[in-house]
């Protein structure tokens, strides 16, 4: 196959209708390249295996586009931003370790809301990030601000924003601004107090490319309803704690963490003590420090008590308001209407629930579907729910940042805004053809038995489009082939990704192999390579499927 051949093969199977000859000569070399061990060979036409292994490469073949594509000059509101929950725990909610690592980690995969848990220290000078009135172990809050920094547009240079939950005194606010100002200096993205006040839309991501901002509450807002919140939730710990004392592991999906006998005594002996007054927060009556005030970009709250309707009100200003799985939950029950029209111009937050103290995490779908921005997950975990949020940032060159569907953002004549739950028409149909996959026999132990693979594929979206499918097993073949073809008719494709997962069947549980999510928004049509990934997320090197999509549009919204 020469360069026009493979340009014709382009325009009719790729749908690449805009490619040109000078594109497929470049691909046509950098193949030969790779097939050549990295020789500068310049070679003018494929042979059949080098035009199978350029179909089945995930760099020169790969199913999404890989640049930023969207307009970014829009208000940040308008798009989804990558979110992570308590960024600086390396495993549950209650007794791992505190450190930079997850932090650094969750920037260079391009998450762009990193939480921090702001505690004064035991001597009340300084300043440490940790999962307040638990076992977790703190780690100093300048070294979490120094990798962020360092590490901050590794995988994307749009913006980052740092969410802070504050329990410090008004003297250490100061302490913390002060080391924010020196630590971050001109990345640090401060408007000015006037211009904060009379915020009516925030600026857009194209306008803060390399800034860092701060969103906070303000601590005396919402006073009581904060304390409440903290006394549930230290009720939860407490019961925890109890276990842990009583010598009873915390149960987690990656295993179980022990604690020293004597830790448990001292920390459940000081929370039983302590339980009246326990995570109210410190600087609640106290004034806001004005240096501290000055470095905040995106003003917060939480729904603390206060009924959805005082508080999703579409003011003149605009805020960011943060709310729990439960209460996410509730809304969109009781008004969801409210969330919707809220979250066109305003931003949501959404974070697991108290509950979860093994880190695991929910859905994302039901906050993406009505409009919510910051849906924010537990990176340290693994799992469907998390893979979705991975694959769904994929979108848009892995910016950080997915422009939201103008559906979100808009309201019918007579203030009807979108609802997922409203039957409407099929939009779009897409049918997988899965063909094979490769890279598994490189990976396996010399003794390893030649496996079973089946496929578990489907859809995560609003209701009416999420379903699962299963391919037939293919016994006793490192290289299974299928040849089967799956249709999804999709009702809002804009919002929908698609799940595929590989399993090995076991006599007694079968066993999971890899996995990966990818926005079908973002698909290309043809013959696409799909990298697999482990658990986590993380690549399975070498290990990819083959598989042919086709987007067939029916009607439009």
């Amino acid at each position: 196959m020469d360069a026009s051949k493979l340009l014709e093969f382009l325009h009719k199977e790729q749908g690449e209708l805009k490619a040109t000859l000078q594109e497929a000569e470049q691909l046509l070399v950098q193949q030969n390249q790779q097939q050549q061990q990295q020789q500068l060979i310049h070679s003018q036409e494929l042979k059949i295996d080098d035009f199978f292994q350029l179909l089945c490469n995930g760099s020169l073949n790969a199913a999404l586009y890989t640049a930023v594509h969207q307009d970014m000059t829009q208000p940040v509101s308008q798009y989804y931003i990558y979110t992570g929950h308590n960024s600086y725990l390396t495993g549950n909610q209650l007794n791992s370790d505190c450190s930079v690592v997850p932090i650094i980690d969750a920037l260079r995969r391009g998450v762009r809301v990193i939480e921090l848990d702001l505690w004064p220290t035991t001597d009340k000078e300084n300043i440490e990030v940790l999962h307040g009135k638990t076992l977790t172990d703190p780690v100093d809050f300048e070294k979490c601000i120094v990798a962020i920094k360092e590490n901050a547009f590794s995988a994307s240079e749009y913006p980052v924003v740092i969410t802070l939950e504050d329990h410090l005194t008004t003297k250490l606010q100061g302490k913390a601004a002060e080391i924010i100002e020196r630590v971050l200096a001109n990345l640090l993205f401060c408007p000015s107090a006037h211009a904060l006040e009379d915020l009516e839309e925030f600026p857009a991501p194209e306008t803060l490319k390399g800034q860092i901002l701060i969103s906070t509450k303000p601590p005396k807002e919402d006073e009581d309803g904060e304390k409440t919140q903290a006394k549930v939730k230290h009720h939860i710990l407490s019961a925890e704690v109890a276990k842990l004392h009583m010598g009873k592991k915390v149960k987690m999906e990656w295993g179980s963490s022990s604690v020293p006998e004597e830790k448990h005594e001292h920390v459940a002996h000081d929370i039983a003590g302590a339980a009246a007054s326990v995570g109210e927060n410190q600087a609640a009556d106290k004034p806001l420090h004005p240096k501290y005030a000055g470095i905040i970009s995106i003003p917060a709250g939480k729904m603390s008590g206060s009924s959805f309707k005082e508080v999703l009100v579409v003011g003149k200003t605009v805020k960011r308001i943060s709310l729990s799985e439960p209460q996410l939950e509730k809304v969109v029950e009781e008004s969801p209407e409210l969330l919707v029209k809220f979250t066109q111009r305003n931003i949501v937050r959404v974070y697991p629930s108290g509950m979860r103290v093994d880190s695991s995490n929910y859905s994302p779908i039901l906050g993406w579907t009505h409009g919510a921005q910051m849906v924010a997950l537990n990176m340290q975990g693994y799992g469907k729910h998390l893979w979705l949020l991975h694959g769904f940032f994929k979108a848009n060159g892995g910016c950080g940042y997915v422009k939201k569907p103008d559906f979100l953002l808009e309201m019918g004549k007579d203030g009807e805004v979108f609802d997922p739950l409203k039957p409407r028409p099929v939009k779009t149909i897409l049918k997988v053809k899965l063909l094979t996959c490769l890279g598994w026999k490189e990976r396996s132990s010399k003794h390893h038995p030649l496996p079973d693979f089946y496929i578990r594929m489907g859809i995560a979206g609003v209701p009416a489009d999420s379903i699962m499918k299963k391919t037939k097993v293919v016994e006793d073949s490192w290289t299974p082939t299928w040849d089967t073809e799956f249709e999804f008719p999709l009702t809002v494709p804009e919002l929908a990704l698609i799940r595929i997962e590989v399993q090995e069947e076991k006599y007694m549980k079968d066993d999971f192999e890899g996995q990966s999510c990818l926005p079908i928004s973002e698909l290309k049509s043809g013959y696409r390579c799909v990298q697999l990934l482990d658990k986590k997320g993380f690549t399975l090197a070498g290990v990819r499927m083959l598989l042919h999509f086709q987007l067939n549009t029916t009607t439009s919204l």
